[in-house]
C-alpha cells in the first residue's frame, strides 16, 4: 500500500481511534455483528523507527515501481529509478558484475537478503549502505519478477544500539527499575527489584504496587503513578517504607517517577527508579540525633547551674530535656541531703526517703506514674511535686540509686490504668552522681509514638544528670553554708529590738555580699550598770565569712571589756591590743613591725604561706564606742579610725560630732581620746559604717552630705527614719557591708532617781535604810522594801568599814531597780566563802543571793558597788530574805 493509501485509510478510520487526550491504549473497533473492522494504527509504530522502503523489479530485471519512501531514504527520485537497471542505477561500478549475478539469481526464483552499498545520486559517489530483502514474485502472465524491501542499515544499527543500552541500563542497574503501563500495571521489572522482593522478574508482570508494598504506601504510589501519567510532571525522591521477605526490619526507598513517550510523543507508561536509602536514612537519623544531643549538651551547659537554688536547678534540667529529649521527666532528691545531713541512713541501698522537687511533661499537666517498678511504696498513684516517698528495694529505681548505673525500664503494655499502658512506653532511671555521691534520681520517659531509648540516649541522659547533679550538689552545699553563715551572723548581732534605759533603739544590717549574707560590720547595744548603755559600731576590713569571724571575735572582746565598766578610751585601748594579738602570725610573732604603716600591704615572708599573711590583714578594724548615762543625759565617745557619729537635735540640722578619730584597731602605738557630749531629750544619735555613705560612684563627702540630709526629718518614728535613710542613699551597690544604729534620747525623769550623800559614820546605815524605804514607798514598790533595806544596809556598812570619805547612795528606777553605793576607796570588793565560825564575810554572799545581779566599778574618785532587783510582776515571788540568810549557814 502506498503512503497515500495509508494516510487515506487512517483518515477513514479516524472515528475508531483514541483521541489525543487518551492515555494511548490501542483497541480494536467492532461492527454490528461483532467482527473486527479496519482501523489505522496511531503514529509511533516500529515502522516509523525502522523506516522501511520498497520497490519492485520486472521480468526484464529493471525497476518498474519505486516507492516514495525509497526515493526519500535512498535519495534517488523515481525518474532516475523507474525503467532502469538497478545495478546501473545506484550500484557502484566496481560492483556491477556481482550485482548483475545477484539479480539473475533473484529472477530465477530465489530469495536473497544482503547488504548493498548505494549511491545517493546517479552521478555521485558511494555514501550509503542498505539492507535489502528480495522476495521473488510473478506477473499476471506468470513471468518472474521481484519485490524488494529496503532498510537503512544506519537506522537498524541505531535501534540495536538503543536496545542494547536500554537492556544494559534496565538489567544491570543496581537500583530497582520498573515499567508501568498506561493501566498502571507492571510491564517489566529488573533483576535488582526481583532480588529484593524475591522470585523471578516475570512473576511481577501485570502486578500492581499492592503486590509488594503495604496498603498505605501502595495507595500513595498508585496515586503518584496516576498523577505522573496524567500530568507528565515527574516525582523525585518520594519516600516509601515497606518490608522485605525474610527480614524483620522495615526498609525505606527513595522512588522517582517519570512518564515514557513513544516516537510520536504519546504516553506509553511510567518508569519508576527506586534506591534503597535505609542505611542513609539511618545515618541521617543518627547524625541528627548526634546534633540534637550536642545541642542539648550545649544548652544544658549554658542554662543549668546559673542558679544556686535547688528547685530552680532541677526545673532547668527538665526544661532542657522536655520535649527535646523526652516527653515527661521528674527529679527526686534525697530528703536527708536537703535537710543538711551529710550521709542519711539507708542512702547507699537506695531505700532512703526522697523528695520530688521538679516535674515536667509535654503530654499532661498532672504528674504520671511511669511504670510499676518505679511506683513508690507510699501508694500506687503518681508522686506530686514536694511529696516525700520511697522506692521499693527491689525496684529498678532503687537499683539505679544503689548501683549508680542508669537503667532502661520498659512500659507495661497491659495495664488497668489507662495513663500507664497507653502513654508511657519507655523510661530511663538515671542516678544523679556528684563527687562520687548519689544525690538523687532523674527519670526520663517517652510516650508511645516516640522512639524507645537506646544506648546513645542513655549516654546523653547520664551526662545531663551528671551536670545537673554537680550543680544541685553545689546548690545544696551553698544552702548549707549559707544557713551556717546566717546562724553565725545572727549570733553575732544583737536582737532585732534591743532595749536600753532612756533610749529608743533602731538598727539595720545589710551584707555587702549576697552569696553568704555575712560581713565584717557590726553594731551592738550593751547594758551597763546604773542603767547606762554602751553603743558600739565597728567595721572589720575585708568581706565575707573571714571578716565575719574576725568581727565576732572583736565583738565578744568589746562585750567583755564593756562589762568591766571601763572608760570608752580604755575599752578601745584594750581592744586594740586584742586585735593585734588576733592578727598575729600564729607563731607568737606580731603581724606588723613597729615601723609598718597602717593599712599597708604586707609581703609574705619567705617560706610562709600567703594565707597566713592575709589573715593578719583581716583584723584591721575601725570602731566607735559610746556610753550613755540616762541620769545625766551625757554620752562619752571614743573613736578608733571610724567615721564620726551624727547628732540631730529637734529643729536643728544634722551635725557630725567632732570626735577625735584615732588609729584603727590593730595598728597600736597610739592612745585614744574621748569626749563627753550632753544629749537633750528628743535628740537623735546615729552611728554607721562607711558602706552607707561611701561608694565608687560618688566621693565620701557627697555621701556624708546625703546622709545628713536624709536625717534632717528626724521627727518621724525611729523605724521609719531608718527605712528612709536606706531608701534615700545608695545601699544596693554591693561594695561593702552596711550597719546603721540609731538611738533617740529620752533620759530618766527626775522622779525616777533618788540621790543622797551620807556622812562616814555609823548612823548613816540606819539613815540609808530609811531613805531607801521612803523612796520605794513613793514608787509603790513596797514588795521590795525589806530586800532593799537589807542590801543597802550591807553595802553602806561595807563602805564604812573598808572605805573612807563621803558615801553616796543612789536609787534608779527604770525596767529594774538599781541601787548604787559610792565611796572614795579604790579597793574593789571581793566575794569570799565564810567559814562556819566566822562572824562576818557573808554580806556580799547575801547580796548575790537576793539580787538579780551585782558588781562594782571604778570611778574617777573611788568605786561604786551596785546591785539590781527585778520589779515585781505580780506572778513570781521574790527571794525571801530570811530564807536567804538561813541558807548561808
Amino acid at each position: 500500500m502506498s503512503r497515500g493509501g495509508a494516510e487515506s485509510a487512517q483518515t477513514e478510520g479516524q472515528g475508531g481511534v483514541d483521541g489525543p487526550g487518551d492515555p494511548g491504549r490501542h483497541r480494536h473497533a467492532h461492527g454490528p455483528h461483532g467482527l473486527p473492522v479496519w482501523q489505522s494504527s496511531q503514529p509511533g509504530s516500529i515502522y516509523d523507527y525502522i523506516r522501511v522502503a520498497s520497490f519492485s523489479l520486472g521480468p526484464d530485471g529493471r525497476i518498474d515501481q519505486w516507492s516514495e519512501r525509497a526515493a526519500e531514504m535512498l535519495g534517488i527520485p523515481a525518474r532516475y529509478a523507474v525503467g532502469k537497471d538497478p545495478v546501473e542505477a545506484f550500484v557502484p561500478g566496481e560492483l556491477h558484475e556481482t550485482g548483475r549475478r545477484k539479480v539473475s539469481e533473484i529472477l530465477d526464483g530465489r530469495e536473497w537478503t544482503g547488504l548493498v552499498p548505494y549511491r545517493r545520486e546517479p552521478d555521485g559517489g558511494t555514501d550509503g549502505l542498505a539492507e535489502i530483502y528480495v522476495m521473488p514474485s510473478e506477473t499476471e502472465t506468470g513471468e518472474r519478477a521481484a519485490v524488494c524491501l529496503v532498510v537503512d542499515v544506519r537506522a537498524l544499527r541505531g535501534i540495536e544500539t538503543d536496545l542494547a543500552a536500554s537492556q544494559a541500563v534496565f538489567g544491570q542497574s543496581p537500583m530497582g527499575f520498573t515499567l508501568f503501563g498506561t493501566d498502571l500495571k507492571l510491564l517489566r521489572v529488573n533483576e535488582r527489584f526481583a532480588t529484593v522482593f524475591g522470585g523471578p522478574a516475570g512473576k511481577y508482570r501485570g502486578g500492581t504496587p499492592h503486590d509488594f508494598l503495604p496498603r498505605p504506601e501502595a495507595e500513595r504510589m498508585t496515586a503518584a503513578l496516576a498523577r505522573v501519567l496524567e500530568t507528565g510532571e515527574p516525582v523525585t525522591e518520594m519516600q516509601l517504607v515497606g518490608a522485605v521477605p525474610g527480614e524483620e526490619d522495615r526498609r525505606r526507598w527513595s522512588v522517582s517517577l517519570y512518564r515514557l513517550h513513544g516516537a510520536s510523543g504519546r504516553p506509553i507508561g511510567v518508569a519508576a527508579l527506586a534506591a534503597d536509602v535505609t542505611g542513609r536514612r539511618r545515618a541521617e537519623r543518627e547524625a541528627a540525633n548526634a546534633r540534637r544531643n550536642l545541642a542539648l549538651l550545649n544548652e544544658a551547659g549554658a542554662r543549668i547551674g546559673n542558679s544556686l537554688d535547688l528547685e530552680t536547678t532541677a526545673r532547668t534540667l527538665l526544661d532542657v530535656a522536655v520535649p527535646q529529649f523526652c516527653d515527661l521527666a521528674s527529679v527526686d532528691l534525697y530528703q536527708g541531703l536537703l535537710s543538711g545531713d551529710e550521709a542519711p541512713p539507708g542512702m547507699t541501698d537506695g531505700s532512703a526517703e526522697l523528695r520530688r522537687v521538679a516535674f515536667a511533661s509535654a503530654v499532661s499537666d498532672a504528674p504520671l506514674a511511669t511504670s510499676t517498678c518505679c511506683v513508690p511504696d507510699d501508694g500506687p498513684g503518681p508522686v506530686a511535686v514536694g511529696a516525700v516517698h520511697r522506692y521499693p528495694f527491689n525496684s529498678p529505681c532503687a537499683g539505679a540509686l544503689r548501683t549508680g548505673q542508669a537503667q532502661i525500664i520498659p512500659g507495661r503494655e497491659n495495664d488497668d490504668r489507662q495513663e500507664l499502658g497507653a502513654v508511657v512506653h519507655s523510661t530511663l532511671a538515671v542516678p544523679m552522681v556528684a563527687r562520687d555521691t548519689v544525690v538523687g534520681l532523674v527519670q526520663f520517659s517517652r510516650t508511645k509514638g516516640s522512639e524507645p531509648f537506646g544506648e546513645r540516649d542513655t549516654a546523653l541522659a547520664v551526662e545531663l544528670a551528671a551536670r545537673a547533679a554537680v550543680c544541685i550538689d553545689n546548690a545544696r552545699l551553698y544552702r548549707r553554708e549559707h544557713e551556717r553563715a546566717l546562724i553565725l551572723q545572727r549570733s553575732l548581732l544583737p536582737p532585732g529590738d534591743p532595749e536600753a534605759a532612756g533610749l529608743d533603739i533602731a538598727c539595720r544590717y545589710l551584707p555587702g555580699t549576697t552569696a553568704t549574707e555575712v560581713g565584717g560590720d557590726w553594731f551592738d547595744v550593751i547594758e551597763l550598770p546604773g542603767h547606762r548603755t554602751a553603743l558600739v559600731v565597728g567595721d572589720v576590713m575585708g568581706r565575707g565569712l573571714r571578716a565575719a569571724v574576725a568581727m565576732g571575735e572583736l565583738r565578744t572582746a568589746v562585750r567583755t571589756l564593756a562589762l568591766l565598766d571601763l572608760e570608752p578610751a580604755e575599752v578601745l585601748s584594750a581592744l586594740d591590743e586584742i586585735a593585734r594579738g588576733l592578727g598575729g602570725t600564729g607563731d607568737g610573732r606580731p603581724a606588723r613591725g613597729p615601723g609598718s604603716r597602717p593599712g599597708a600591704a604586707r609581703i609574705p615572708e619567705q617560706g610562709r604561706p600567703a594565707r597566713t599573711a592575709d589573715l593578719s590583714e583581716v583584723y584591721l578594724a575601725t570602731c566607735v564606742y559610746a556610753v550613755y548615762d540616762p541620769v545625766t543625759r551625757r554620752c562619752t565617745f571614743a573613736n578608733a579610725g571610724h567615721l564620726p557619729p551624727v547628732l540631730v537635735e529637734e529643729g536643728e540640722d544634722a551635725l557630725m560630732l567632732d570626735v577625735p578619730p584615732g588609729m584603727p584597731l590593730g595598728v597600736g602605738g597610739e592612745p585614744f581620746e574621748e569626749i563627753e557630749v550632753d544629749l537633750p531629750d528628743g535628740a537623735l544619735l546615729a552611728l554607721y559604717t562607711d558602706g552607707l555613705v561611701e561608694s565608687r560612684h560618688h566621693p565620701l563627702e557627697e555621701g556624708l552630705q546625703a546622709f545628713r540630709t536624709a536625717l534632717s526629718d528626724a521627727g518621724r518614728p525611729l523605724e521609719d527614719v531608718c527605712d528612709h535613710v536606706l531608701s534615700a542613699l545608695d545601699t544596693s551597690h554591693g561594695e561593702d557591708d552596711i550597719a546603721l544604729l540609731m538611738a533617740r534620747v529620752h533620759g530618766l525623769p527626775k522622779d525616777a532617781v533618788g540621790d543622797w550623800s551620807l556622812a562616814p559614820e555609823a548612823r548613816s546605815v540606819a539613815r540609808a535604810r530609811e531613805l531607801a524605804r521612803d523612796q520605794l514607798t513613793d514608787w509603790g514598790l513596797q514588795e521590795l522594801v525589806d530586800t532593799t533595806e537589807l542590801l543597802v544596809s550591807e553595802l553602806v556598812t561595807n563602805a564604812l568599814r573598808h572605805g573612807h570619805g563621803e558615801i553616796r547612795l543612789r536609787l534608779l528606777l527604770d525596767r529594774t531597780l538599781v541601787c548604787e553605793v559610792w565611796d572614795a576607796d579604790l579597793a574593789q570588793p571581793r566575794r569570799r566563802r565564810a567559814r562556819d565560825t566566822d562572824e562576818g564575810g557573808r554580806g556580799l554572799q547575801l547580796v548575790g543571793l537576793l539580787s538579780a545581779g551585782w558588781g562594782s566599778r571604778r570611778t574617777p574618785r573611788g568605786k561604786t558597788v551596785w546591785f539590781e532587783l527585778a520589779l515585781p510582776d505580780g506572778e513570781s515571788a521574790g527571794v525571801d530574805p530570811t530564807e536567804a540568810l538561813l541558807s548561808m549557814f
